[in-house]
């Protein structure tokens, strides 16, 4: 753990500086650091967009429009660190908190409230609060014994230039064509349209080769040209123009995001080693535990592999070690996600050049992410069976490709966990509609018992739950930005029925090491969604692994109108546990003991769960 009086007298030496200086006395630059977690499988991660969570420090709210959840609401760092104590009484123990760093401020009528349109990698974004105020955050986590987690962008900056198309010097939103011909195009300057050639000029003539980058210069929207100064070089930019179509590979990985945040070209040597230095220096500067990465399918392999790697070494030399890195990839396909997570080297031509970025000579390893946010499992498992009733037998099919399509290797000097075993499972984030969203229509009653089925497969499934902030106050906000709404709205409330179930399952989770670090094996799941007496049925044992001798058997009924049971005809379900073996339901402490043939038939209501331990390991007074 870090020194506590150190890190006090450093903190103490900065704020007794005038309110108006931004000389932190030293307070900005390396501070020792430390490993703050054990077994990141023993983790509940709670995702916060700062600007919604909390308002603790009025001061900063230049630009809040509380009428429209497009703009700023005035959420800070300050307000997140004065409701950790809320944080801790549901059991979180990770908060993974927004980009730091300094946003385009406005653009198009939106807000960079989110964090993702970068204008600056090494200044704090001035809503949030300054780094006096973001070290204090993650002191007082840790103090709790709560761990931090930043999110990062490397993918692009913000809106900070625009292709000057038609040489005029000025951004123009326009039509191109001809009336005589009826043919129009729409094109801004901004944001134009993908072209593999890079963005082209042109004149009354025709064509005048690539299009000049203009950087835009709007201090009051923070529309400057980006820091550090690398970034204010326009070769630095793939400069080809918006993605139109993510399944071309080109687009996919050289586009702009669109909304005209500018691509960067991460196979440079010198962006590589710029990103190394800015987010490793975040972490030198706070003490934070871990990097949550967006966009990392629109970022080349090679990036990762040398990112990752460097980020580590040069954390572990310093003490950080257990340092986690997982990832967005937005994506239903799963061998997809799971690349990201395998160690992989390309060929010798391509690794000697990759080889040529390292400036120390330290070999290239293949080594990539830790994790990544498991969203063909959401997408399959979360909406089509937990909220849709499809059949069951569709997850146990997503959970036996993990051994294949996810990496099966720990990364060096990183949590030491294997991928396959660790993906970062969620309901639902700031990209997607919340679970509650889909089931507007249902009555009250059936919506809050899928989202608590839900909920108990979030924290039984094997890997790291994630919970999106306000799941346990039952916000069921829409699309971004409807599913952005104020945390604060919310009064923080711990004994609404959603709070409560949270809370107990995390501590259930906590109480058995079978549900945090045992292995996975399928015990039934169906393809059947009808009358079928196994309809919706899905069980799944945890055990093994570095478990112990702990184990859970956890049963769900997916559907959402009848009964239904563990057998369908002749076919029983088979347990690890040996026959004879009595078991305890953990919620309800029914009781039920496994056949002489190992077999166990459990029967479950409609929208039903059973989280079954050996009564050995019971605790009855969780």
């Amino acid at each position: 753990m870090m020194n506590r009086i150190a890190s006090a007298l450093s903190l103490l030496g900065a704020l007794t500086l005038g309110g108006g200086c931004m000389d932190f006395g030293g307070f900005d630059g390396p501070i020792d650091l430390s490993t703050e977690v054990d077994d990141w499988r023993n983790e509940v991660i709670y995702q916060v967009l700062v600007d919604r969570f909390d308002n603790g420090d009025p001061g900063n709210d230049q630009g809040v429009n509380g009428d429209d959840l497009a703009r700023y609401q005035g959420g800070d760092w300050k307000g997140l660190e004065n409701r950790l104590g809320y944080l801790d009484e549901l059991g979180v123990t990770t908060v993974w908190i927004s980009p730091v760093v300094k946003n385009v401020d406005t653009d198009a009528n939106f807000d960079g409230y989110h964090g993702y349109w970068t204008q600056d990698f090494q200044a704090t974004n001035p809503h949030f609060g300054d780094l006096v105020a973001l070290r204090s955050l993650v002191d007082a986590a840790h103090q709790r014994d709560m761990k931090v987690v930043i999110d990062i962008v490397t993918n692009h900056v913000g809106q900070a230039f625009y292709y000057d198309m038609n040489l005029n010097g000025v951004p123009d939103i326009t039509l191109q064509g001809s009336n005589d011909a009826g043919e129009f195009r729409h094109y801004t300057e901004y944001d134009p349209d993908f072209d593999p050639r890079g963005i082209q000029a042109f004149t009354s003539l025709g064509e005048a080769g690539p299009a000049p980058v203009v950087f835009q210069y709007d201090p009051a929207t923070n529309h400057i040209p980006p820091e550090p100064a690398i970034f204010r070089d326009p070769a630095v930019y793939n400069r080809k123009g918006r993605t139109v179509n993510f399944d071309d590979p080109d687009q996919l990985l050289h586009g702009d995001f669109p909304g005209g945040l500018k691509d960067i070209d991460t196979t440079r040597c010198d962006v590589k080693e710029t990103f190394v230095d800015v987010y490793a220096g975040w972490i030198e500067k706070t003490n934070a535990d871990g990097f949550r990465i967006d966009t990392i399918k629109h970022v080349e392999g090679e990036f990762w592999r040398y990112f990752t790697q460097r980020v580590r070494t040069r954390l572990a030399a310093q003490g950080k070690t257990n340092f986690l890195m997982f990832g967005e990839i937005f994506d239903g396909n799963d061998a997809l996600i799971g690349s990201f997570t395998q160690k992989e080297l390309p060929d010798d031509a391509a690794l000697q050049r990759e080889q040529s970025c390292v400036p120390d000579g330290q070999p290239i390893t293949g080594d990539q992410l830790d994790s990544a946010f498991y969203f063909s499992q959401h997408f399959q498992a979360v909406r089509g069976v937990f909220q849709d009733a499809g059949p069951t037998d569709q997850i146990r099919s997503l959970w036996e490709q993990r051994s294949t399509t996810w990496g099966t290797e720990a990364m060096a000097d990183g949590t030491g966990l294997i991928p396959s075993e660790v993906p970062i499972n969620f309901l639902d984030n700031h990209d997607v509609a919340r679970f509650l969203f889909w089931l507007r229509e249902r009555p009250e009653g059936e919506r809050r018992a899928l989202l608590h089925n839900a909920l108990a497969f979030l924290m039984t499934a094997q890997g790291i739950p994630c919970i999106y902030y306000g799941t346990e106050q039952e916000l069921e906000g829409g699309n971004d930005p409807a599913n952005r709404e104020r945390m604060w709205d919310t009064g923080f409330d711990t004994a609404g029925e959603t709070f409560l179930w949270t809370q107990r399952l995390i501590a259930i989770r906590g109480a058995y090491p079978s549900l945090r670090r045992g292995g996975l094996v399928v015990a039934y799941s169906t393809p059947n969604t009808g009358d079928e007496p196994d309809a919706g049925i899905l069980a799944f044992e945890r055990a093994g692994g570095d478990a112990g001798g702990s184990y859970a058997l956890v049963v769900f009924n997916t559907h959402q109108d009848h009964d239904s049971v563990t057998r369908n005809g002749d076919e029983a379900m088979t347990v690890l546990a040996p026959p004879g073996t009595e078991l305890v339901d953990a919620l309800t402490g029914e009781r039920v003991v496994v056949s002489g043939d190992g077999t166990l038939e459990v029967t479950l209501p409609p929208i039903g769960r059973a989280i079954y331990i050996p009564a050995a390991e019971y605790k009855p007074e969780i």
